[in-house]
């Protein structure tokens, strides 16, 4: 029976306490938060311990896995902490707030031996497991573009972080793992228009290395929540709802005839739409579910540290280029903190 606790229990925290209460093969143990109140509610239900400070926790729990759902800014030191304990460690997206803090994190890790992993939850989306397989049986042939729009009302509670970090963190991930290269150049357009501290308005253009043009839109400024992702290709478009968990294909009318060579004077114009049947499954529980099957396992994580760090180097940098007003060059930044996309099919880096 693997023994599991929570480190920090607000709004993300106490679905991770949810998720380890409800799992087989694993036993909730404690829950820890500064929050009096908030740490006894969650405890109460779960009928496990709890603690006000992490540390008495780390020193008197025997613990196998610890998921740290703590502020950003708290996450490198907190997360050292655990992994110096010798306990396998899952950290909410993003691994910290700099590459520097995710390297000190990714590097203590392998040197006490214990599994890191970090929570780009949309990567166990149903929907988005399934867009990636279709991509990798070539369905819609070459990629020409990706567009992702992740926009809604300010969350309020968030304050040591903006959308870039919060929100855009989540698009760099998905798209460099859906386009299989990295992204090569960057144009960002940032915006403070209601956030007390940081941005709440990203508009940017990537550029991969493969040639594939894309898009963010992401806001903490718009009244309806939207997470949508879209990718046009040879074949036709893909259009992923990441909230519903629905992938529509909609094919270009031209290939169904035998005149595709016309397509350069007639255009392409809307075919056959098909949605594909996915099982809706709530990405938490298959997420941690695949955290612990890695450390019972002894299998690297689906997320490692070091791609997660790579979604930290791709913020700041879009960071960048939205205060200098800027086009950033990935592979020409010479300022010695590169973070190399790792294809993990080809399990080469490319640079």
């Amino acid at each position: 029976m693997m023994r599991a606790g929570v480190i920090g229990v607000g709004s993300m925290g106490k679905n991770h306490a949810r998720v380890y209460a409800n799992m087989p093969g694993v036993k909730l143990v404690a829950v820890a938060d500064q929050d009096s109140e908030r740490v006894s509610r969650v405890a109460s239900t779960y009928g496990v311990q709890q603690y006000t400070d992490y540390k008495e926790m780390l020193g008197r729990e025997k613990l196998d896995v610890i998921s740290v759902a703590v502020p950003t800014r708290a996450h490198a030191p907190v997360a050292l902490d655990v992994i110096a304990h010798e306990v396998n460690c899952f950290v909410e997206k993003p691994i910290a707030l700099t590459v520097e803090e995710g390297r000190k994190i990714v590097q203590a890790a392998n040197e006490q031996g214990v599994k890191l992993s970090v929570g780009h939850i949309e990567r166990y989306n149903p929907a988005v497991m399934e867009l990636k397989h279709r991509l990798e049986m070539g369905h819609i042939g070459r990629v020409f573009q990706i567009y992702a729009r992740r926009v809604g009302p300010s969350p309020g509670r968030i304050e040591d972080v903006g959308v870039v970090f919060d929100l855009a963190t989540h698009e760099l991930n998905i798209m460099e793992h859906l386009i299989g290269a990295p992204i090569e150049t960057m144009y960002a357009e940032t915006e403070q228009e209601i956030h007390e501290y940081h941005e709440d308005l990203l508009l940017a253009l990537l550029k991969f290395q493969n040639g594939t043009v894309g898009g963010l839109d992401i806001n903490w400024l718009t009244p309806k929540k939207t997470r949508e992702l879209s990718i046009i290709g040879e074949r036709g478009m893909f259009l992923l709802n990441y909230l519903t968990q629905e992938l529509y294909f909609v094919e270009n009318n031209y290939t169904n005839g035998q005149w595709e060579g016309l397509v350069a004077l007639i255009g392409v114009s809307e075919g056959q739409r098909i949605k594909y049947e996915i099982r809706r499954q709530e990405p938490l529980s298959v997420e941690l579910n695949a955290f612990v099957r890695a450390v019972q396992d002894g299998a690297p994580p689906r997320i490692s540290g070091e791609e997660a760090l790579r979604a930290v180097y791709l913020a700041s940098k879009l960071l960048l280029s939205g205060r200098e007003e800027r086009i950033v060059h990935l592979d020409k930044e010479g300022n010695g903190d590169r973070v190399p996309f790792k294809d993990r099919f080809a399990h080469t880096y490319l640079r």
